[in-house]
């Protein structure tokens, strides 16, 4: 059952998102708790024609995650321009590790950052298996506004490092206002006009951009912001396998060790000193 309201009061709240400097729409928290059924009303609901190429665009995205991360990110006051120099950014933040892979002879994507449809992306996440519902719940938590998700194209911590560092450059925090600009906007906002009767000019509001990592989805397991930047820090991949390969192979090669020397004669020689330190030692008791 698919429902762009859910029965929580939290994940219901909505808010004016700005997508250009002229045009707003609204929107929604993701939802991950069945909507109510209405009567009347046929369930499971179907999604048709554009919902329902968004619905199944949203369900190959998750598919993805079995084999890499899709990082999910808040985004406020983003422009279609601010959009794609945040694209653009992130490809050039990965062409180091891209040109490393092709030159190693493998061919990879470049990442891939989506703008999500909140309502549509919460029912294809709730029907999305082997996810737990509960973590997913701690991800979102329950903040409304604009969404998007980065799909990288391997797991790999210098990759994530990178993309991470990427986007807060890209992206400063925007700093909170303080009670005398919050004061100042209120008066603005009330004041009369300067000429009376007449309409007052309307003026392109100054978009400050501010994006949010939100979490991390990885085989069904969830990666809060904390636990990623730890992940961002390993080593990379092929140093990661050759430690798991010397910690497999270290008590075969010791044990192969210790049997090449008890046949080469040392531990024979070995024994034959502890023999003759002992012996050594009765020779002034028997003597006294």
């Amino acid at each position: 059952m698919f429902s762009r309201r859910a029965s929580s009061s939290k994940s219901c709240t909505t808010s004016w998102c700005s997508v250009s400097s002229k045009t707003s729409t609204r929107c929604y928290a993701i939802s991950l708790t069945p909507g109510r059924t209405l009567p009347g009303k046929q369930y499971p609901r179907t999604f048709h024609g554009k919902k329902l190429f968004q619905y199944n665009w949203y369900t190959r995205i998750l598919n993805t995650t079995d084999r890499s991360p899709l990082i999910f990110l808040h985004r406020d006051d983003f422009s279609a321009n601010r959009l794609k120099k945040l694209r653009r950014d992130i490809q050039v933040a990965s062409q180091k590790y891209l040109k490393k892979a092709e030159e190693a002879g493998q061919v990879i994507e470049t990442p891939t950052l989506t703008v999500v449809r909140s309502s549509i992306f919460g029912a294809a996440l709730r029907e999305y298996p082997d996810v737990n519902i509960e973590d997913v719940q701690k991800l979102v938590d329950g903040v409304s506004g604009g969404y998007a998700v980065l799909s990288l194209p391997v797991l790999d911590p210098p990759l994530l490092n990178a993309v991470l560092r990427a986007m807060d450059r890209s992206v400063p925090p925007r700093p909170e206002k303080t009670a005398e600009e919050i004061a100042r906007e209120i008066a603005e906002k009330s004041a009369d006009p300067a000429q009376p009767g007449r309409r007052m000019k309307r003026q392109r509001a100054v978009l400050v951009p501010d994006l949010k990592v939100m979490g991390a989805l990885l085989e069904g397991k969830v990666l809060l912001p904390a636990r990623m930047q730890e992940v961002s820090k390993f080593p990379p991949l092929d140093t990661l396998r050759a430690q798991i390969v010397g910690l497999l192979t270290a008590p075969s090669a010791q044990l192969a060790a210790v049997m090449s020397q008890a046949s080469g004669g040392q531990l024979a020689r070995t024994l034959e000193g502890f023999k003759k330190a002992l012996e050594d030692g009765e020779a002034p008791e028997k003597a006294s």
